[in-house]
């Protein structure tokens, strides 16, 4: 058995990643989670004191990992625009292939969220850095202002066109996620580009 002071935090999120893929959602209990790396129970319960804590954690770490491929793009390149729209459309695409467990865990969160205000203020947080990475990468490629419209409306317009399609294709049994992402991919590079 691993020892406890060994164990960080991000193995715990790692092994909880482990969990879900392997045994779905609704089956990861911090047990299985201690398990997975070798540690008591108590050890999972030092750093995450509740499951919800645990699978938010995941949510933030799945969510930093893609959103940091945006603000890692090189900034100077003369279609900038089209490039990291093209990054981030692929990447929320991924997030909804099957098998991926990215936005039920998400959903999930949300839902939980209504009645658990830590979580809310946390899923909030996520949301304003999602906003400042996609407000950044309008700001860098077309400046502050599309049309009269301000980065920071854009910004929260496309993180909410990208949420409504992930409910979309878990719902919508028609959901033609290909054609979709095309789309949006053609309306935000014709409308980002023509300022």
């Amino acid at each position: 058995m691993a020892e406890a002071n060994v164990i960080k935090k991000q193995d715990l999120i790692e092994s909880a990643k482990r969990c879900i893929v392997e045994n779905g959602m609704n089956k990861v209990t911090l047990k299985a989670v201690a398990e997975g790396v070798g540690v008591t129970q108590g050890t999972v319960y030092y750093h995450f004191k509740t499951k919800d804590q645990l699978l938010l954690e995941v949510v933030k770490d799945m969510c930093r990992t893609s959103w940091e491929r945006l603000e890692d793009m090189e900034k100077s390149t003369s279609d900038h625009a089209k490039e990291w729209i093209q990054v981030g459309l692929q990447s929320a695409s991924k997030r909804n292939e099957e098998g991926a467990f990215y936005h039920s865990l998400f959903l999930s969160l949300l839902t939980a969220s209504l009645h658990n205000y830590a979580i809310r203020d946390q899923i909030s947080d996520l949301l304003r850095y999602e906003n400042e990475v996609l407000k950044s990468q309008i700001e860098t490629a077309v400046g502050q202002e599309v049309d009269g419209i301000s980065s920071d409306v854009w910004s929260v317009l496309i993180n909410a066109l990208i949420d409504g399609l992930a409910i979309q294709s878990k719902f919508n049994q028609d959901f033609d996620e290909l054609k979709t992402y095309q789309a949006l991919e053609w309306l935000l590079v014709k409308q980002l580009k023509e300022t």
